[in-house]
């Protein structure tokens, strides 16, 4: 848990703290009676309607104020959130249900993100070199294979997709690094295989790399990957300010979602991908309901895999 938190690094700061109070139902008051709160997110593809969102003022017009902080995964992120470092939190869907069977008091507010739900046309993949030998996910059984965070949706995705093409799924090494690490550790042959999310797969593919399997897709159709949320103690104090940043991100989801120029152009305020490379990413769904049906078969996987260390209640997380 202490090497969570401390994966967990301030990064682009969006409202000014200055001259606020603090104020019991979490985050801070400022003038105007505007709610400071922070966000943590991942630096990926992922969270590009909490940067539209807040660009176009739908958090604004809410009466709040947005500091984002950044993480490596959406487990560095749920401790903060648990402590109140920060009030609200993006991460996928395993990591939530992980840390609601060790008891921890969260909730989901709002969705994050889903699949596309085509194969081979889906923001995440496992890549390997051009020329790999390894020419299909059933040869992926034995490799040592990149993952963001260990025992997490990526090993899920990763071994749910070996499974289906008739490798064995428990033979995989997994190594834990950050998206932005794998390119490089993929072309040194530091691993003979990524797990990958935009905007890390167009990237590997724009340098001669191969997608071998959609891992998203290969779990259940239209699969909700990632949610925001929030402590049910903010829940508790504060109300009003969950309501309002629930609807903000509604709005934002939405917005995103019919809007992918501009989703492509804000890409460009918080990471480092240039501009031609923006323009050939694959884009998920942003749809502002969850997928329940397709968390089940995520949660069914998991405990396949012995993911969770208890059974995962659902109804107790989401909204």
């Amino acid at each position: 848990m202490r090497r969570l938190l401390a994966g967990l690094a301030a990064a682009v700061l969006a409202g000014s703290l200055v001259g606020c109070s603090s104020d019991s139902g979490g985050g801070t008051t400022g003038e105007g009676g505007v709610d400071q709160v922070k966000v943590g997110v991942i630096p990926i593809v992922d969270v590009a309607p909490i940067y539209l969102g807040q660009q176009k003022g739908f958090f604004k017009n809410r009466n709040i104020g947005l500091t984002l902080e950044v993480a490596s995964g959406g487990a560095a992120i749920v401790p903060g959130v648990t402590s109140n470092e920060t009030q609200f939190g993006f991460s996928n869907f395993t990591s939530l249900l992980i840390a609601q069977t060790k008891g921890l008091p969260l909730k989901v507010v709002a969705a994050g993100v889903a699949s596309t739900g085509e194969a081979g046309k889906d923001f995440g993949a496992v890549v390997v070199k051009g020329d790999s030998p390894i020419k299909t996910p059933k040869d992926l059984a034995g490799k040592k294979i990149s993952v963001n965070t260990l025992k997490n949706i990526g090993d899920t995705a990763t071994r749910e997709t070996i499974r289906k093409a008739g490798g064995d799924p428990a033979s995989v090494n997994f190594v834990e690094m950050p998206f932005p690490n794998m390119p490089a550790a993929l072309d040194k042959g530091e691993v003979e295989a990524a797990w990958v999310v935009e905007p890390q797969l167009s990237t590997i593919k724009a340098a001669g790399g191969r997608e071998i399997a959609s891992t998203y897709v290969d779990v259940a159709p239209n699969l909700t990957v990632a949610a925001y949320f929030t402590s049910q103690k903010l829940i508790a104090d504060n109300p009003d300010l969950v309501k309002r940043f629930t609807e903000a991100m509604n709005e934002s989801l939405t917005y995103a979602d019919s809007h992918p120029d501009e989703v492509r152009a804000i890409l460009g305020t918080y990471t480092k991908i240039d501009e031609k490379l923006r323009a050939s990413l694959v884009l998920p769904k942003w749809p502002a309901q969850i997928n329940e049906a397709s968390l089940q078969t995520l949660i069914a996987l998991g405990e396949k895999d012995g993911i969770f260390s208890g059974t995962p209640d659902l109804a107790k997380l989401l909204p």
